[in-house]
């Protein structure tokens, strides 16, 4: 079973399930992505049979955009967005005109901004919203779009960054305890394992989606993460 992850926290999730399944006469094999392109292509042209990484409001978008037949298999956990800064440490001390960075393809992010009191969007801007979509931008603040992996890099150079908790983790930034602001918890924005359409009922993804939901995989993401990545199921 060839599956597609990004590194943290999704590889760690994998990895502690990959035993389990062995038991169950099911080899695991990892593949690491570090963008969030790559791993639906190379599971709509059977390289991977599952991936690991996105949430279903992504996935949806993206399959439709380049007519790809990917759906989801099970909803593992949420990871809150968070907003990091080395200049400030509550988001109202953000001086005006600041520069904030955020993922490219960032709708989710400017929403985080939107909830933290920052901006105001159009009232139908979705996944897809853009810096165009602000209605309301008390602070005159700018914006950056950079690749989401490379956002805790940039924190040297901006005011502060909206970052996804993956990449946060990774560069040991935790959401619970570094974010000045944070996604709050029922964000619908559930990672989840993709899959090709129509592939739901072979037996090895369904002993993966078992074991992804099972109370070990619950205290295993509590006590290893703190909050950090919270069960969704």
């Amino acid at each position: 079973l060839t599956i597609g992850v990004s590194p943290v926290p999704h590889a760690d999730i994998v990895n502690f399930v990959a035993p389990t399944l062995k038991n169950q006469g099911i080899e695991v094999k990892v593949v690491e992505f570090s963008d969030y392109v790559q791993p639906n292509l190379s599971l709509a042209d059977k390289e991977l049979d599952a991936n690991f990484f996105q949430h279903k409001p992504y996935l949806d978008e993206f399959a439709e955009s380049r007519g790809l037949k990917l759906e989801s298999l099970v909803a593992v956990h949420i990871e809150p967005m968070g907003v990091y800064s080395k200049s400030v440490k509550k988001v109202e001390d953000l001086a005006e005109g600041a520069k904030i960075a955020i993922p490219t393809n960032g709708g989710r992010a400017l929403k985080v901004l939107e909830t933290a009191g920052l901006i105001k969007l159009k009232a139908d801007a979705g996944i897809l919203a853009t810096p165009n979509d602000i209605v309301e931008n008390p602070k005159k603040l700018s914006f950056l779009e950079i690749e989401a992996a490379q956002l805790p890099r940039a924190l040297d150079d901006v005011a502060a960054a909206v970052i996804n908790s993956n990449f946060a983790l990774g560069a040991n930034l935790n959401p619970t305890k570094d974010a000045i602001a944070i996604e709050s918890k029922d964000s619908p924005y559930a990672n989840i394992v993709a899959i090709r359409a129509g592939e739901s009922n072979r037996e090895d993804l369904q002993k993966l989606k078992a074991v992804l939901t099972s109370p070990e995989v619950k205290k295993f993401l509590e006590d290893k993460f703190q909050g950090s990545v919270v069960p969704a199921f």
